[in-house]
């Protein structure tokens, strides 16, 4: 089995499960109009995806590691079409939030597995260039499918884009069954216990705990920003709406680069001191975009090119640093808890961000120097954090520098 096509069937799986998380939200003002809902209407159906994959996660922190990686994968990947079909199906308001916490519930998780199989699969001396490919899959979906599915949306339906969607990850899905191996190493170490003690099993080492809270800090500082980057660019930095997308396009194109050079870079000069590094610069793009006055447009897709390379380039390394922490195991069990750390503490900070922010009577945004601040805050603990995350970190025998060819040999 090959490695390289074993990690790109994971990108296209992580790719159609990250744009059916981003592709609804440039589609806010349609469902408004066709649903006649409220914007608090319309946030629930875009928190409803994260809350529901939180939730899954950790309820499959209980049983995950049981499976064998390939099965456990395919079923959850064929739940996410599912649920994306429902979502297309959808001819209600409350129908497409149902279909919205399916498609969580399996697309959360199934993210999740992702990361406990390259943890698997691929050694610790290639694990973050792996980490930067799969996680491109952020970086092409803002590129290629958000614009593409707004396209769709707009001179044709809200649906067709869903369709879309449910069509290619049956392909996908087809393709996984045909390119990936039985995935058993992790296995033989498995051991019996109740679901809640597996799950104890798992929270219960610091340097887990340590872990989980060193996640929840990393999502939370972008989280505090991102939902309320669009609506300020326009509000206080002079951005029309139809410029918008360039916003995403560019940013994409950008990540796309520094995500797999981040990742061979934290292969060569090791993943905590890239982390601290691309962690330390981070602050610069932070408190300029969130003190950002009226620009021409090149300087505000400057910035926010430059916040999305750096935002994201501390994911590759931290995701490498995460999978180091744990057994084989308990690594998917880890991995599942983790996702719902992740998508909890997203939906956490952006609710806060929102209780912060204000509005002037001129319609400008108030009060986003202080999210950028808190974001820095949670920005630079996380790299003090990191340092005894690392250091604790068990020595796992499958992060060996053999080890990852045993597993796809032993696969073979």
């Amino acid at each position: 089995m090959n490695e390289r096509w074993l990690l790109l069937t994971m990108a296209a799986i992580q790719f159609t499960t990250t744009l059916d998380f981003l592709i609804i939200m440039p589609l806010g003002p349609q469902y408004m109009r066709v649903f006649a809902i409220t914007p608090g209407q319309f946030g629930l159906m875009v928190s409803a995806y994260a809350i529901s994959a939180g939730i899954s996660g950790v309820a499959a922190g209980c049983f995950l590691d049981r499976f064998d990686r390939k099965t456990a994968l395919l079923g959850l990947y064929l739940g996410f079409a599912v649920g994306t079909l429902f979502c297309a199906l959808a001819p209600t308001y409350h129908l497409l939030v149902a279909a919205r916490i399916l498609a969580g519930a399996f697309g959360g998780v199934a993210g999740s597995l992702i990361l406990a199989i390259i943890g698997d699969v691929v050694p610790i001396e290639r694990r973050g260039a792996a980490m930067g490919m799969v996680m491109s899959s952020f970086s092409v979906a803002s590129i290629c499918g958000v614009p593409l599915g707004v396209v769709l949306a707009t001179h044709l339906s809200w649906h067709v884009p869903f369709y879309a969607l449910a069509g290619l990850s049956v392909l996908i899905l087809l393709a996984a069954a045909t390119i990936m191996p039985s995935l058993r190493a992790h296995l033989e170490h498995a051991y019996d216990a109740r679901p809640i003690a597996r799950v104890w099993a798992i929270v219960a080492p610091p340097n887990h705990r340590l872990a989980f809270v060193f996640m929840a800090l990393l999502t939370s500082a972008g989280f505090f920003m991102f939902p309320y980057i669009p609506a300020y660019m326009v509000a206080n930095a002079g951005m029309t709406e139809k410029q918008l997308p360039l916003i995403y396009l560019f940013g994409g194109v950008c990540t796309l680069v520094s995500m797999n050079s981040i990742g061979r870079w934290a292969d060569r000069a090791g993943k905590r001191r890239v982390f601290t590094l691309v962690s330390l610069s981070v602050a610069v793009p932070i408190l300029i975009l969130t003190n950002l006055p009226r620009v021409p447009i090149a300087a505000a897709l400057a910035v926010t090119c430059l916040l999305w390379i750096c935002m994201s380039g501390r994911m590759v390394p931290a995701m490498a640093m995460m999978t180091a922490t744990v057994e084989a195991r308990q690594r998917g069990g880890f991995m599942s808890i983790n996702a719902a750390v992740q998508q909890f503490s997203s939906g956490l900070a952006a609710f806060i961000g929102g209780q912060i922010l204000g509005q002037a009577p001129s319609g400008e945004m108030t009060h986003f120097p202080i999210i950028g601040v808190i974001s820095v805050t949670c920005v630079y603990t996380c790299i003090y954090l990191a340092r005894f995350l690392t250091h604790r970190a068990p020595a796992a025998p499958d992060d060996k520098a053999s080890s990852g060819e045993a597993v796809m040999a032993a696969a073979e």
